[in-house]
């Protein structure tokens, strides 16, 4: 953290505690990226880092040398008056994913290890971060070891792709090695009060994949109240990382194991591994799982979130899957072959038919150019509609592009009976925001589209010559999107597209950005920032 507000715009912020936290991504259990907040700032500068060499932005490049940026004289520092309208910011790792979550006073964001906090930690580890809403100090941290059995499990420097969902006094949130952890939010500051062996958890794997030496935990250490390993108790593969965001609903988790393919990509060495469960909230025990039809079918991995919604009057359970499909079903089980299974209400297709053969009819293999999408982006729930895009993993196919629109009354099968689909997007990994009628959707080759939401007619689209990892935000009449080379363009929401305004960053943006309480946080791949109308700019150090 680089600087602090003063103690009477710490005390203006405070008398709106709380008035509208951000606990979960989208917000919300609809996952819609849609924000109440009014007054945020559109004229701010996120400043400069201190030295002559700065850490390299390197656009266009997925994973920057971490070793190298961080190695550069001033690289973890930004000069706070060269900033405007910044309250705080707080240093991160080097590759950033989590959208931060904002609850109870606190800012959580899930990092790597790339700039420690503790030295008993260094080295590669999976970091979610909390810090002071009001003031950016660092609080706490969860330390998360990574698996030691190779980059396809576990890729070198990923760190905690999600950052936690945040219910009551507990978080809960994917770690390093497939497992799902649940956290006192105060973490070990006022004692422990979870499993009394956060010591083991956080001692790295050797080579073998056994703990080594246990590290003494201490007040700025997480307080671990249970974790379910899904890697020892379903047998799953992990591709590349546990990602999704996990959904609480109910006192039930519901999360994807993250069941994918091998290094070669062709071969799927679990099939029989579930791609999503529900477990107690309570206590981490496994209450049910989805039949294994989508991991015997996955494309890459599952890493979309799932989502919630009332549909005459019963509760449907939202999943996008690694095989294309989106999936609903009931937070409840019925027995099948003694496994405890999720009663399904439907499922659909995403990938258009056209999508998944060649011109002799017959089915295309993953990966090819023109080949079908698995489903990264997270499907959103608005106005008792589900709208969901089909992309690929930006490394691996390039794959093809469409937006569905359903309408989830159906049973059964529904493939084929969307209100609509739009093929003018390209493949997607970012999560739309529907808001009065529209849709704001991107894609990954940088363009950010505004459909309307009961037709899918095309209003407009921006190009913003850039890749978009993120989500769109609408919020106080604006509509805000990162792109890879760390520009962040606010446009006014609406029909018309008029371009507001664009700020630089120094680094990739490559998570969505937030608003809560008035402020807006916005994350790039070092560090996290929180701007606020009327913050003071400091003098410089």
């Amino acid at each position: 953290m680089t600087t602090k507000p003063t103690l009477l715009l710490a005390l203006a912020l405070s008398a709106t505690l709380h008035a509208a936290d951000y606990s979960q991504w989208g917000g919300s259990n609809t996952r819609n990226m849609v924000s109440d907040e009014k007054g945020l700032p559109t004229d701010f500068e996120p400043g400069k880092k201190y030295g002559p060499k700065a850490a390299p932005k390197e656009a266009g490049r997925l994973r920057p040398n971490a070793e190298t940026a961080n190695k550069a004289p001033g690289a973890e520092d930004i000069d706070m008056s060269t900033t405007k309208n910044c309250l705080w910011v707080a240093k991160l790792g080097s590759q950033t994913y989590g959208t931060p979550v904002i609850a109870n006073g606190q800012v959580y964001v899930g990092t790597n290890n790339e700039s420690p906090r503790d030295d008993k930690h260094a080295g590669d580890r999976g970091i979610v971060m909390v810090f002071d809403e009001y003031t950016g100090d660092f609080k706490w941290q969860l330390v998360s070891p990574k698996m030691g059995t190779g980059k396809v499990n576990d890729w070198e420097y990923l760190g905690i792709c999600a950052s936690p969902t945040i219910v009551g006094d507990k978080a809960y949130v994917p770690g390093n090695r497939c497992q799902i952890i649940c956290m006192d939010v105060k973490g070990l500051s006022d004692g422990n009060q979870g499993m009394q062996d956060e010591a083991t958890f956080m001692a790295p794997l050797d080579k073998d994949g056994k703990n080594t030496a246990p590290i003494a935990p201490g007040k700025t250490d997480a307080d671990i109240l249970w974790v379910y390993d899904m890697y020892k108790e379903l047998g799953v593969f992990q591709h590349n990382a546990t990602a999704g965001f996990p959904l609480v609903v109910d006192g039930k988790v519901f999360v994807p194991p993250c069941n994918g393919v091998d290094w070669t990509h062709t071969n799927i060495p679990a099939p029989d591994s579930p791609s999503f469960i529900m477990l107690n909230a309570e206590d981490g025990t496994l209450l049910g799982e989805q039949d294994h039809i989508a991991s015997s079918r996955v494309l890459h991995c599952s890493w979309s979130s799932p989502n919630s919604l009332d549909v005459n009057g019963k509760k449907q359970i939202i999943f996008a899957a690694g095989d294309g499909w989106v999936y609903s079903m009931a937070p409840e089980t019925e027995k099948k072959d003694d496994f405890d299974i999720l009663k399904e209400f439907w499922r659909y297709d995403a990938n258009p038919p056209e999508y998944r053969k060649n011109s002799s009819g017959e089915p295309i293999k993953y990966v090819e150019y023109d080949g079908p999408s698995e489903i990264i982006a997270t499907p959103t729930v608005a106005d008792g509609l589900i709208y969901v895009p089909i992309g690929q993993d930006p490394e691996h196919g390039e794959g093809l592009g469409c937006l569905s629109c359903i309408d989830p009354k159906g049973s059964g099968d529904i493939t084929g009976k969307a209100v609509w689909t739009f093929k003018g997007i390209e493949r997607s990994i970012s999560t739309p925001a529907v808001k009065d009628g529209l849709v704001y959707a991107a894609d990954y080759t940088g363009r950010l589209f505004c459909l309307d939401a009961k037709t899918g007619k095309e209003y407009w689209k921006f190009d913003t010559k850039g890749h978009i990892w993120a989500s769109p935000l609408v919020a106080d009449g604006k509509v805000w999107i990162g792109n890879e080379e760390g520009e962040l363009f606010i446009l006014a929401e609406g029909k018309e597209l008029k371009e507001l305004k664009t700020i630089e960053f120094p680094s990739p943006l490559l998570s969505s950005v937030v608003a809560a309480n008035g402020a807006l946080y916005i994350t790039t791949h070092t560090h996290l920032y929180c701007f606020k109308e009327g913050a003071k700019t400091p003098e410089s150090k």
